[in-house]
């Protein structure tokens, strides 16, 4: 990271690109509130450098959102991640692989604020749109059919 700020400065896109991957490994080795943390001041920048609707802002909202979520803020995730699905829709599309994983997000959310029944039924529709548009041999497939197991 020091050696990327000092040779690209901190708006090249690799710079931002491995603050996000040691936001993520924060987060993966137990730091859920550093991790929530990181990525805030992560999305704020790719939101000044990159804008609004770029994909890689979309990326970094996802994660804020699940690792907002990893730290037992339920409501506010969910509340992150059916405004990301809006502008996914709009600018990535409904068929979108990353719109797709924003649906599977708020689904499981759902069902773990207590929601099983909603949770259910919102995967029981996302594994048949990604049966359509990815296929059985994806591996978003098959998973979206355990969690749905998991919810009905």
């Amino acid at each position: 990271m020091a050696d990327r700020l000092r040779v690209l400065g901190p708006d090249h896109l690799d710079t931002l690109l491995t603050r996000g991957d040691l936001a993520y490994l924060r987060g993966a080795t137990g730091d859920l509130v550093g991790a929530v943390a990181a990525h805030e001041q992560l999305f704020v920048d790719r939101l000044r450098v990159l804008g609004p609707e770029h994909p890689r802002t979309l990326v970094i909202r996802s994660s804020l959102a699940y690792w907002r979520g990893r730290a037992g803020d339920i409501a506010g995730a969910m509340a992150e991640f059916e405004e990301l699905l809006a502008d996914q829709v709009r600018i990535l599309g409904p068929a979108h692989p990353e719109t797709l994983g924003t649906r599977g997000n708020i689904a499981t959310l759902r069902g773990e604020a207590g929601d099983a029944v909603g949770a259910a039924a919102e995967l029981e529709k996302l594994l048949a749109d990604r049966l359509r548009i990815l296929g059985p041999g994806h591996l978003d497939t098959p998973a979206t059919g355990h969690h749905f197991d998991r919810w009905q």
